[in-house]
């Protein structure tokens, strides 16, 4: 999944790059990969794409929800979930990718799955997304409707045992928001990934709602966190403070060490003594 920031810094920097650019052709599935996944049969995505022009790009806003980056081509929509890199006409594209677009102008658009991404191509005037990928409409954190009254409206129901992680990073309560960005989000408000939410006092709820607003806007403003890539294959300018880039770092706030530990899926990093159990 392509979190949050990376999905507003791809959506913005396709909508500069690829808009006005006509398909030349579409290649899907050409390295067939366990975890990618299609709508339909993707031999059929040329004679869906090709002829189109891209028309426009959201960041998961316009059809679907956060974590997707949405690009439109005419009356056909795709649907991404993966790495997205752009290639400049006289540049080679990838040989290993599982969906290219070769476009008139010389210049190709790939993406090559990772652990697992979604490739989804159909009619922009249609639900053809797979129930399993069914979109939620919601406000995205970048958004004003997404205040401290929608934040708590979020915990309505939830076992009071239930982790700071869990709330945040699982069941896509908030689209696009995933293990990766969760972990600046949880330090900034000084709170552990194990914290039960009954544990959290008024305070500690104010402080990770503020920390989801300003953490996630000051990613996006850095063009994304400096652990994934952008569309031109470059690093993100936002400087993680807790990542596996900076493991071997004494924590900013206290000099402590950071540690690291599995759990609920994926890798948790915390400071002991700034986030305590």
């Amino acid at each position: 999944m392509i979190e949050l920031p990376e999905t507003y810094v791809l959506s913005e920097q396709i909508t500069h790059t690829l808009v006005g650019k006509t398909i030349r052709e579409a290649t899907a599935a050409a390295k067939p990969h366990g975890f990618a996944w299609y709508t339909g049969d993707p031999a059929l995505y040329n004679g869906k794409l090709a002829g189109r022009t891209v028309t426009a790009s959201n960041p998961g806003t316009g059809y679907t929800c956060g974590g997707n980056t949405e690009i439109v081509c005419e009356d056909m929509l795709l649907v991404l979930s993966t790495p997205i890199k752009y290639h400049a006409p006289g540049e080679k594209p990838p040989k290993t990718h599982q969906l290219l677009l070769a476009f008139t102008d010389g210049s190709h658009m790939s993406c090559t799955v990772q652990m697992w991404g979604a490739m989804f191509c159909f009619p922009a005037g249609e639900n053809g997304l797979p129930e399993s990928f069914a979109a939620r409409k919601c406000p995205a954190p970048y958004e004003d409707a997404f205040d401290e009254a929608y934040f708590e409206s979020l915990l309505s129901g939830l076992k009071p045992t239930l982790s700071a992680k869990a709330f945040l990073a699982t069941e896509q309560r908030i689209p696009g928001f995933g293990n990766g960005v969760l972990q600046d989000v949880l330090w900034n408000a000084r709170v552990h990934p194990k914290r039960k939410l009954e544990t959290l006092s008024d305070a500690h709820m104010e402080a990770l709602f503020n920390s989801v607003k300003t953490t996630l806007k000051e990613m996006r403003g850095g063009g994304g966190r400096d652990t994934e890539r952008d569309l031109f294959g470059k690093a993100g300018g936002y400087r993680t403070i807790l990542s596996s880039k900076t493991l071997a770092h004494p924590c900013p706030a206290c000099g402590g060490g950071i540690i690291r530990e599995a759990f609920l899926g994926g890798n948790i990093y915390f400071c002991p003594s700034c986030q305590q159990k």
